[in-house]
Formats: structure tokens, sequence, C-alpha cells
């Protein structure tokens, strides 16, 4: 059309200054060194550093260096950065990846601004309730990963994600989704037949680093049982898991059970928030190391190969993997490794809203299949959804103190946890998928006077 015509000829005459924040934050430090202030100050063209490091929270890490921040703290600074610098177009590749609920929603309301000062911005993000709240168009792309993409004609942003998630664009006549991906409206019904056995149990725990303080009402967690961890960042979600892989790691911890006098070596699988994967290796070495492992069933590995997609890049070697296919490598290690908990740190960072969905029911199948435990940290609402049995909702205050209860059925702890945010979520009325109320709508107030936070009331 003529506005891509325009579009690429000013961009082909230099016209147009391009900004862009990269999907893969977690390289930055190592191209760009200082302190938070110094790489900011740099970027700041028009005055707004002191707005900007407010809306986005971004005040007392001002004079940490680059090199010691986290990811939710890397992609802050980075999205702060890209905004800060003087553009006409500004790309935004992932931007809630690593950010907890609250921080995605400044995001997008820090990103929309751009907008209403004439500036183009392009989004490309996973989270379908945050991608809905900031967007005014969406575009489709399908085809085959790795081989083909298409782009379909900008729909309205809600129509466009339901077009997505039903997998047919009317007006192009095209089909590229079998099944449609659907969403519950209530809590999934507990197991009839309940859990198994108790695989693990930990006392109440009482972590202090440097100035920073964890307290965990003590639990036990039982055979093909799954935690969902919820919470915002910096109060001690990892810390937490990262306690429980240490104590077995290090104690090589045995649980005695007193009637019996015997003793139970508890294993445990981890997948890392940060994923480090040293080696120049291609995927298929970890696929035969797969196929090789003789404690799973020939379904499991078939399924586990298959639902990640691995053949896909099986040549492909470690260092040349995007984001994406280096969490579904790192997923396939994990649920490959013999262990009696796997714990997953946000599994899914970088992956589209369908591999997501794939990877939620792949944990629950491999975890029901193996009669194992989980703990599984995730940012992603609807993916947590998909995924968890019970919660456990972390609250305090980032870099100070953290808390957390005994685990709690998905009702209460989507609602516990979301109060705290402050934030509703209403149903689609074609799709059932979770939207994001405005703040202070008649429906955030209704559900909150019912305190109904996520779920549709029976």
């Amino acid at each position: 059309g003529s506005e891509l015509h325009q579009y690429f000829t000013d961009l082909s005459k230099n016209k147009l200054n391009i900004v862009y924040k990269p999907q893969n934050i977690t390289v930055i430090p190592k191209f760009v060194s200082g302190t938070v202030i110094e790489i900011l100050s740099k970027n700041d063209n028009d005055d707004k550093l002191s707005q900007i490091t407010e809306k986005l929270n971004l005040s007392k890490i001002l004079e940490r260096n680059i090199s010691v921040l986290s990811g939710g703290e890397l992609q802050r600074v980075a999205i702060a950065a890209a905004y800060l610098k003087n553009g006409d177009v500004y790309l935004f590749d992932e931007p809630s990846s690593f950010l907890d609920v609250s921080e995605r929603i400044n995001m997008a309301k820090l990103v929309r601004t751009l907008s209403s000062e004439n500036k183009t911005v392009i989004i490309v993000e996973h989270d379908l309730a945050i991608l809905d709240y900031l967007s005014d168009y969406v575009s489709i792309l399908y085809g085959e990963p790795g081989a083909y993409g298409i782009v379909s004609h900008p729909q309205g942003v809600r129509v466009g994600i339901n077009i997505y998630l039903n997998g047919y664009i009317k007006d192009e006549n095209v089909r590229f989704r079998e099944v449609p991906i659907l969403f519950h409206e209530h809590p999934p019904q507990e197991s009839l037949y309940g859990f198994g056995d108790t695989i693990y149990s930990y006392e109440d725990i009482n972590i202090s680093l440097g100035n920073f303080n964890l307290k965990v009402t003590g639990s036990e967690i039982h055979s093909g049982e799954i935690f969902g961890i919820l919470g915002a960042n910096g109060i001690g979600k990892t810390t937490f898991i990262n306690s429980i892989f240490d104590s077995t790691m290090k104690n090589k911890e045995r649980i005695e059970f007193e009637n019996e006098g015997e003793e139970f070596k508890i294993n445990v699988s981890l997948k890392p928030q940060y994923i480090k994967i040293d080696g120049d290796y291609p995927v298929s070495d970890i696929i035969s190391n797969i196929r090789l492992s003789s404690h799973l069933s020939q379904s499991y590995k078939k399924r586990l190969i298959n639902n990640l997609n691995l053949e896909n890049i099986r040549e492909r070697k470690i260092p040349e993997l995007s984001g994406g296919e280096l969490q579904r490598v790192a997923i396939a290690q994990c649920l490959s490794k013999e262990a009696d908990i796997f714990i997953l740190d946000e599994p899914s960072a970088f992956l589209d809203i369908e591999m997501r969905l794939q990877v939620a029911q792949l944990i629950r199948k491999s975890l029901e299949e193996l009669k194992k435990a989980g703990f599984v940290v995730e940012h992603d609402i609807i993916t947590q959804d998909f995924i968890a049995d019970s919660i456990l909702v972390f609250e305090g205050i980032p870099g100070l103190k953290g808390r957390a209860s005994a685990p709690q059925s998905l009702r209460d702890g989507f609602n516990l946890f979301l109060k705290m945010m402050g934030i509703t979520f209403r149903r689609d009325s074609a799709t059932k998928r979770p939207r994001v109320n405005k703040l202070n709508s008649k429906k955030d107030n209704f559900q909150k006077s019912i305190n109904e936070y996520y779920y549709i009331p029976k």
C-alpha cells in the first residue's frame, strides 16, 4: 500500500530515526558498561529521565552497575533507554519478559504515551493480556517456523487477537490453525483422586541475604502436584527455589521416614531463569541424549521432542539459538533428567503464545506420568493458570523483605496476588480469554467488590 511505500522510501533515504529495544536483554551487559544513571543520561535528549525513572520504578537502582542487575531490572532499563531516545519509529521486542504483572502494566502505559506524541510504535509481544492492553491494531504472523512467515492485514486489537486464537482469517480466507486455543472461565476441578505420596516437605524458611529477609511458611508437595509461584520481582521467589535446589544438592537431601526407618534421597532438576548452556554442539546431541535416557518411556521422549519442536532446530548449534529456541532446549533438558522435583523458573520467557500453552500442558503431562512434583515461577498469569494445581503467593517490599504463606487453591491464590497488584481481569465474550480491566472502570470496581479478580463467579 501507499503508506508502506512512503515508509520504506523514507527509510531508504535515512529520513527516519529507528529506536530498537532488543528481545534478549540478558546480553546487554556484554556490550554496555557503567551505572544505570550513566547509561540513561546518555540517552536523555528531552530531560525526561526523572519522569521515566519514576514510572518504571528505577530510582533505587540508578547507582547500580548494569552488570549486577536482575532480568526484570535490565528489561526496565532497556525500555527506559529506548523511550528516552529521539525516534520516529520505536520497535519493542518482547518488552514484558522478566517483568511482573504490575511492571508489565506500567510498561504498557508508558509505551502507549509514545503514540500520543505522533510516534509509530511496533510491539512484538507474546503475553496476550498485555498485547491487548497496549495495542490499537495487530497484525498476525503465521507460517512455518524456520521456513517462511506471512503477515496478515492489520486488525483491531480485540478482533485480531480472537482471530489469532481461532486460527482463521476470514477476509483473507486463510486457516493457519486446525484447533482453536480455548480458555476456561472457572478454576479447573480438583482431581477426584488427589495427589500421590509426599515427595518433599520443608519447614518454615527464614533466609537473610544482606539487607533482604525472606520468610516462607513450611509445607509439603506430593507426587503429581505443581506449585505455581506468583509475586512481584525482588521479593524472594528465585531465592526460595534456589534454597530448595541448593539444600538438595549440597546436603544430598535425605528424608527419613520414622515409621519405616528408610531414607529417601531427593533429586532436583532446575531450569534457571537465566539460561546458560556451555558448548558449541548442535541440538541433535541433546535430542540423542534424551532418546538414550533409560528412565523415560518411549512415548514420554517422543512427546518431549515433538512438543518442543526440537527436530526443527536439530542442526543448529547452541550459540546460534534465539531466546525462544534456547528456552525450549533448556526445558527439554530439565524435564528429561531423572529427578523427584522439577523446578522451572520463568519457562514461558521468549516463547510465543502457542508454545507457552504447549509447554504448560507438557509440564503437567510430564509430571503426571513421572509421578513427580514441580515448582513453577511464572509472571504470565494465563500460562500459570494452565500449569499450576496450587499457588504460592509471595508478598513484601522488593529488595527488603519477602513473605509467602502455605500454598492456596488457584482461585484464592490468584485473588490474593491480583488484589495486591490492584488489577482485575474480565473475560472476552467470544473466546473467554482474560483481558485486563482499566483501573476504576465499572467492571474493575464490581469485580473488586465481590473479590473475584481473575475467574468468573459460578
